[in-house]
């Protein structure tokens, strides 16, 4: 039988957990809403303000600080949108938000002499 320490995750420090919190909102940032995933989500927000936050602010980490801070406008926007029946349209990248929305290049393929991949872009 396995232990019941063993069957959750422990992050080794702040970063760690980060990160890890990070990667778990965008698993489900277009998921359908449901009850259950509004109170997962409000369990992560809630392990930001409650733990992970008075960690940095007393190791004096001010760059965590504010991290930890734009993760959760980033998570509590999120659950706005949602509730009003709204896209997210992005995901959560260095702890900031980050839009899908980026501009896109029409590309005109052009072969130069030779008979490999070396193609030439012509915008």
């Amino acid at each position: 039988m396995t232990n019941e320490n063993d069957r959750y995750y422990q992050p080794t420090d702040i970063k760690d957990a980060l990160q890890t919190i990070q990667k778990l909102f965008n698993t489900y940032t277009d998921a359908p809403l449901t009850t259950e995933l509004v109170t997962y989500h409000q369990k992560l927000v809630n392990q930001l303000q409650t733990n992970l936050l008075p960690l940095a602010q007393q190791a004096h980490d001010q760059l965590r600080v504010t991290q930890i801070n734009s993760m959760v406008t980033v998570m509590q926007d999120w659950l706005k949108l949602r509730l009003n029946g709204q896209a997210f349209g992005g995901k959560m990248r260095h702890y900031q938000f980050v839009s899908n929305q980026q501009t896109q290049f029409k590309r005109r393929v052009h072969k130069i002499r030779g008979n490999a991949n070396h193609r030439a872009s012509r915008h």
